[in-house]
């Protein structure tokens, strides 16, 4: 793996295998894969593999050529065609939203610019890609594989880089990202065998809050600026020694996507208790349940009919206190362009809160 006390996930199955095996059907897990027929989402087969722009000379075929799979650009201009085609070498996202996708220049590695999108089913231009245009030089940064996957090997200093180790890379988001090395937790577990209370527990595990939650703002706080080199932040440190994400003031307005440690902080629930985390509500060993089943975590302090829509809806409220004060709404940031009109991801708002708009539905 070319890190040190990195063992890999098989190392956590044996003594793990309850959480392993939900684990891997994670959208965590899923995050960043290699492309084959099961984890790319679009569809390869006619009809349903070419995706049409606002330039009616330009379109993009997906197809599959001697079990690899491409995107084609065709340009059919003056009578001319010219056709480029890079391969599919990774897959970004898990597809509960889409997925973008990736391939390798030497060992350069750039964006395609076809992304598949779940809620249209079907693919559609990469966010922040002109519609009309084929782009396939934009660089995949370190930042942007810090959020996908749990390593993979810079080969230049520079943040803004996009040269990699080819062969020195560890796609999705995998037990050792969020609780650090494994090879001293293995080590002291083996020797305590015939007493495993002894063996020392893993970060973020005996972490306070603020580095528990570091874990999950490594992703989910917003970009931020890095400040030491990418993926050298362990489980258990401060986070804003190697990422400074923006203090937002009370009034900026925060987008829903991949902001939400900044917005369950806003949360008057959040600042009541000293112990509420991101894993008071989620289990990341688990796939994620439907929204409406966490009330259940509301209900361990707040009583039914305490909320003012009760007296119209009586205890029916009880079953569903997610959808209005954690609204759905579409984010202003993750846009993307397809069927010559604009769509937005439609993400989860956490700042838990009374919203008079969705009340008065």
């Amino acid at each position: 793996m070319g890190r040190e006390g990195f063992l890999g996930n098989d190392a956590c199955q044996n003594c793990h295998r309850d959480k392993f095996g939900t684990y891997l059907q994670t959208a965590h897990h899923r995050t960043s894969q290699l492309p084959e027929k099961n984890t790319i989402a679009g569809h390869f087969t006619a009809g349903e593999n070419i995706m049409k722009t606002f330039n009616p000379e330009l379109s993009f075929r997906m197809d599959v050529r001697n079990n690899r799979f491409y995107q084609t650009a065709i340009l059919e201009k003056s009578g001319h065609t010219t056709r480029r085609s890079e391969p599919f070498d990774l897959v970004v996202g898990s597809d509960t939203k889409g997925q973008t996708y990736a391939y390798w220049k030497g060992d350069l590695l750039y964006e395609l610019p076809v992304s598949y999108w779940t809620e249209l089913n079907e693919w559609v231009n990469s966010p922040g890609y002109v519609d009309g245009s084929a782009d396939f030089d934009r660089p995949i940064t370190p930042r942007c594989m810090e959020c996908h996957g749990t390593y993979v090997q810079a080969l230049e200093p520079s943040l803004t880089s996009n040269r990699y180790n080819k062969s020195n890379f560890v796609l999705g988001i995998s037990c050792e990202r969020c609780h650090g090395a494994g090879g001293e937790h293995v080590k002291s577990h083996a020797a305590a065998s015939s007493d495993s209370g002894n063996g020392k527990p893993m970060p973020p595990f005996g972490s306070t809050r603020e580095r528990q939650i570091d874990v999950c703002a490594q992703c989910h706080g917003g970009v931020g600026e890095e400040v030491a080199p990418p993926f050298s932040f362990k489980p258990g440190d401060q986070l804003s020694n190697y990422i400074r994400l923006k203090e937002a003031d009370p009034d900026d307005r925060v987008d829903v996507h991949g902001n939400q440690v900044t917005l369950l902080e806003r949360s008057l629930c959040f600042r009541s208790s000293p112990n509420m985390t991101c894993t008071t509500c989620h289990d990341v060993h688990s796939p994620e349940r439907p929204a409406a089943s966490y009330s259940d975590r509301c209900l361990g302090c707040h009583q039914p009919e305490r909320c003012g829509m009760f007296a119209k809806l009586g205890q029916q409220i009880a079953a569903n206190c997610i959808d209005c004060h954690m609204p759905v709404q579409a984010s202003s940031l993750l846009v993307v362009d397809a069927d010559d009109k604009r769509v937005s991801a439609k993400v989860r708002n956490h700042w838990i809160k009374v919203y008079p708009q969705v009340q008065r539905r």
